[in-house]
């Protein structure tokens, strides 16, 4: 996970992220506690990380924003491990506890860091998507919260200056428009449905998926939390 420049969208709203992590821990949490414990040794699309893994790392990329632990190369693949590392005596009733206080206890940071660390929260709603996915559950990066993560993926394609894209999203009735350009071209255009876009842009498998992509590769789309 990443944290992110300040949008300017005027729409901007500093709730979504607080938001987005409340609704994902009301669906999440209760499908993590019922679940038998070889369940958590499950391989996700993560590569190297199984279902524990990428719990523990949610939950520790959220109690650094909760206690205000941004040390120099917080968020990077070596402290991602030591984070994970920290927790491998943790029993998974413990690391589910600190995943679901840091869900309850961000949103208010984020919202005071104006932005800054956007891309946290949406990259813990993107990895509770890795778990769906790796159980075979329904619901892989979509579910209640889809609405506030569809409008965090635009800020945050706004903010690392992806390419202009227009997406035509089953079940919307305005396209959503995503990354930025100089007016010169007209922009990518996507239409298919919104679980498969939020994949597209944040490097997730694509099998048995179906949409129109013009104008850009894929690989242009996948960089959205780096």
């Amino acid at each position: 996970m990443s944290d992110a420049t300040r949008t300017t969208d005027e729409t901007y709203d500093p709730e979504r992220p607080g938001r987005l992590l409340q609704s994902e821990r009301d669906a999440l949490i209760p499908l993590l506690r019922e679940a038998p414990d070889d369940a958590y040794a499950v391989r996700t699309c993560c590569p190297g990380w199984t279902v524990r893994h990428v719990l523990a790392h949610c939950g520790s990329a959220l109690m650094r924003v909760v206690e205000s632990r941004f040390e120099k190369g917080v968020y990077s693949p070596e402290s991602n491990d030591r984070d994970i590392a920290e927790r491998a005596d943790w029993s998974n009733s413990r690391v589910v506890d600190e995943l679901e206080r840091g869900m309850t206890e961000a949103g208010p940071f984020i919202a005071k860091a104006k932005g800054r660390l956007d891309g946290v929260a949406l990259g813990e709603w993107v990895h509770a998507g890795d778990v769906r996915e790796a159980w075979g559950r329904p619901g892989a990066y979509g579910g209640p919260g889809l609405p506030d993560a569809l409008l965090l993926l635009a800020a945050r394609s706004k903010v690392v200056n992806s390419v202009p894209l227009h997406a035509d999203i089953d079940g919307r009735d305005e396209p959503l428009l995503l990354g930025t350009g100089d007016g010169t071209s007209p922009p990518a255009r996507y239409i298919g449905d919104a679980p498969t876009l939020i994949r597209l842009y944040v490097g997730r498998p694509l099998t048995g998926t179906r949409y129109e992509l013009a104008g850009v590769k894929e690989s242009e789309l996948s960089s959205i939390l780096d």
